[in-house]
């Protein structure tokens, strides 16, 4: 049975756990926050309070953390339990530059690591639907292709190595689309309301057609219901909103929306939002 070490069991983490134990896998977990994890372990996961024993003896590592600095801390403090040959599937979203330090970890204790941000939310998680894009070397797939099939509905292996980072760059072009859509739906009922329009009368125009979006309509009706219920949050997004900047100022890429939604996105974290769905972002306005 193929044995899963999971670090971070936060909104994305806890629904690829409780999927990874309907597959029928060995899970153990760890949480920075023990309380997080005990809906896992109630389920039937081994909890640690040190993420070396829950690492020790594991085929597969999974992180699923806030950023790379947070990786990295975690991954220090398993050190002791790290085994030269595990697959490390490395799921947070990290962006491009600061992969490399999480590869010189993978190189310092021999292990395999996967490029595998996921794309997804709350929903996605925990129905198992998650898209994830994987770099690295496809020896590891009989060992990992387990976890992939128990957290996701699609794995798209994207390169055959993680040195550059292809499926992390691959996250960033994907979030930024959904960052945008995401910006946009808030400024367009705000904009509605600002005119004294009916935001419904702008839905109904444009649902069924073209210019409609399953997600428009479900976050639109978030705003409209004063309903926050994180699926991600607005700190998250903005955090993912400044990797996409620094990426894109790293290739000379010159980005307009990209920077306006980070901006927006750090408006609405300090009125008081940053917990809240990033569909909160509305605040802003």
């Amino acid at each position: 049975m193929t044995t899963v070490a999971l670090l971070g069991t936060g909104i994305m983490g806890a629904g690829m756990g409780h999927n990874i134990l309907a597959a029928g896998l060995d899970l153990r977990v760890w949480n920075r926050t023990a309380a997080k994890a005990q809906p896992l372990a109630d389920a039937g996961a081994a909890l640690y309070t040190d993420p070396s024993d829950a690492v020790r003896g594991a085929d597969v590592v999974v992180t699923m953390l806030g950023n790379a600095d947070d990786v990295t801390a975690v991954l220090e403090q398993a050190a002791d339990g790290l085994a030269p040959g595990q697959v490390w599937l490395q799921t947070t979203t990290v962006g491009v530059e600061p992969f490399d330090g999480l590869r010189a970890i993978a190189e310092r204790h021999d292990l395999t690591l996967l490029d595998a941000p996921v794309l997804g939310t709350r929903a996605p998680a925990e129905a198992g639907q998650l898209t994830v894009f994987v770099a690295g070397d496809p020896a590891a797939r009989p060992v990992v292709d387990p976890v992939l099939d128990a957290v996701g509905r699609q794995t798209v292996w994207v390169a055959e190595d993680c040195k550059s980072a292809q499926a992390s760059r691959l996250k960033l072009v994907a979030n930024s689309w959904v960052l945008a859509i995401t910006a946009a739906t808030g400024e367009s009922v705000a904009l509605a309301q600002g005119l004294g329009v009916d935001p419904q009368a702008f839905l109904a125009a444009v649902a069924g057609g073209p210019l409609d979006l399953p997600y428009l309509q479900n976050k639109a009706r978030a705003i409209l219901d004063d309903d926050f219920t994180p699926s991600f949050t607005v700190d998250n997004a903005a955090k993912d909103a400044g990797l996409i900047v620094a990426a894109a100022q790293a290739s000379g890429t010159r980005l307009d929306v990209a920077p306006a939604v980070r901006d927006r996105l750090l408006r609405a974290s300090e009125r008081g939002h940053g917990g809240e769905d990033m569909a909160a972002a509305y605040k802003a306005s």
